[in-house]
């Protein structure tokens, strides 16, 4: 074990007490500590009814779309082996509140702050046969504890961008240490592979691909919601706009409103609670654009106004009805989930920020996404698209390939996992 590996354990503790007496003064550092309270005689009551299990697989998500990535093999394994028992652990709040009652999980909890005893005392309520860590939250302490107790560790969806901080000596030094912990790292590319070997000199890593490829397939063949409204938008030519923020609506309507006459508009925004609605409707009334919510649509809705979607959970199904995607975020922090429009085959449109999105960049450099960075380029691409629709196919064709042609990363990291549970 390196020194800075002893030294990280040494010091959490102090460093945890620190947090302790800034959450004085922090609200959002005093939660974190709240919601971990108590915590091992929780999990260890929703565990008290699941006894015996086949084997145990424990997966650790940072938040939903980490969870996301991890959800289609987690639902793969309990095909496989119905007795397999699933446990989940968040690092973050919504991770954690929107899948606290996923019906393939025997428990799913909040991450325990990781101090070596806290460590010691998950694992042996847990008894993991496999850790499976997705893309990038590891916690030392909790990895060095369950590596003690026998258990498999597993990195999915590994991937090392070229500005990475783990390319700094003495980052690089830790999670050299901590990778050779892992018993396999499963990359989402060939590159990440190699990138692994050179930059951390594990020979563990292998080339799986990314299970989201799987879990935006499999999601778009359900397709309930956008049966309900596909007769009233047949033959129009259809706009989804989705995980919309103020910034994408701003331009998105003032584009809309020099195309409109030749398209339809369905938003989808990012939040959906009373007050965010409210605003975008304010905003449509000083467009003076006719609206309607999803939840009260009359029975008379014309496609010719704009339908804003004020619920969750529809936005995979709804992009089925899209000949023209727009997905929100590329002008806040980072673009959303570009790969839930490509799936279907059509073109993709998103704002400038978009360069932590490894699946954006691809798109853009096959030509089956477009960056916009103003209203002015937003009106010139939906009316490009319009008019020209066998470019709007060739795009469209491009996008369902590189989504198609990536399929197939849940069957190799599911049998991985079943194949080491089966040695251990």
């Amino acid at each position: 074990m390196s020194v800075l590996v002893i030294l990280y354990s040494i010091f959490f503790p102090f460093l945890t007490g620190a947090a302790r007496l800034a959450a004085l003064g922090s609200p959002k550092i005093r939660t974190y500590f709240t919601l971990r309270k108590d915590l091992i005689a929780q999990i260890e009551q929703k565990l008290y009814a699941h006894q015996c299990p086949s084997f145990c697989v424990w997966v650790h998500a940072a938040s939903v779309g980490e969870f996301e990535q991890a959800r289609p093999v987690i639902e793969r394994l309990k095909q496989q082996d119905p007795a397999c028992s699933i446990v989940i652990s968040f690092q973050s709040p919504s991770g954690y509140n929107i899948r606290k009652d996923y019906p393939q999980a025997d428990a799913v909890f909040y991450h325990p702050v990781d101090s070596p005893g806290n460590a010691r005392k998950l694992v042996k309520l847990l008894k993991p046969d496999i850790v499976m860590i997705m893309r990038y939250d590891f916690w030392l302490n909790h990895l060095l504890a369950a590596r003690k107790y026998g258990a498999k560790l597993i990195l999915v969806g590994a991937v090392l961008q070229d500005h990475s901080i783990y390319f700094k000596p003495l980052v690089n030094r830790f999670y050299r240490q901590v990778f050779q912990l892992f018993d396999q790292i499963c990359t989402v590319t060939e590159n990440d592979r190699q990138k692994f070997a050179r930059t951390f000199g594990t020979n563990k890593a292998l080339t799986a691909g990314d299970p989201r490829f799987d879990q935006v397939w499999n999601r778009s063949r359900n397709r309930k919601e956008q049966q309900k409204l596909k007769s009233l938008y047949r033959g129009k030519t259809v706009l989804v706009a989705g995980s919309t923020w103020a910034k994408d609506e701003e331009i998105l309507l003032t584009a809309y409103l020099q195309a409109h006459d030749n398209l339809s508009l369905i938003m989808v925004p990012h939040e959906t609670d009373a007050n965010n609605i409210h605003r975008i409707e304010t905003d449509l009334l000083s467009h003076d654009i006719d609206y309607h919510l999803l939840t009260k649509l009359p029975e008379d809705f014309s496609p010719a106004s704009v339908l804003v979607v004020d619920a969750i959970g529809l936005l995979v199904e709804l992009y089925a009805l899209a000949d023209i995607a727009y997905v929100g975020g590329g002008f806040g922090i980072n673009v959303h989930n570009t790969l839930e429009p490509a799936v279907y085959g059509i073109p993709v449109l998103f704002g400038p920020n978009h360069h932590n999105s490894p699946e954006a960049e691809a798109l853009i450099a096959l030509k089956g996404a477009t960056e916009i960075r103003n209203e002015s380029e937003l009106e010139q691409a939906i009316r490009h698209l319009l008019s020209d629709t066998e470019q709007r196919k060739k795009q469209g064709e491009i996008a369902g390939r590189y989504v198609s042609e990536r399929l197939g990363a849940t069957e190799t990291i599911t049998r991985m996992i079943m194949e080491l549970a089966r040695a251990s």
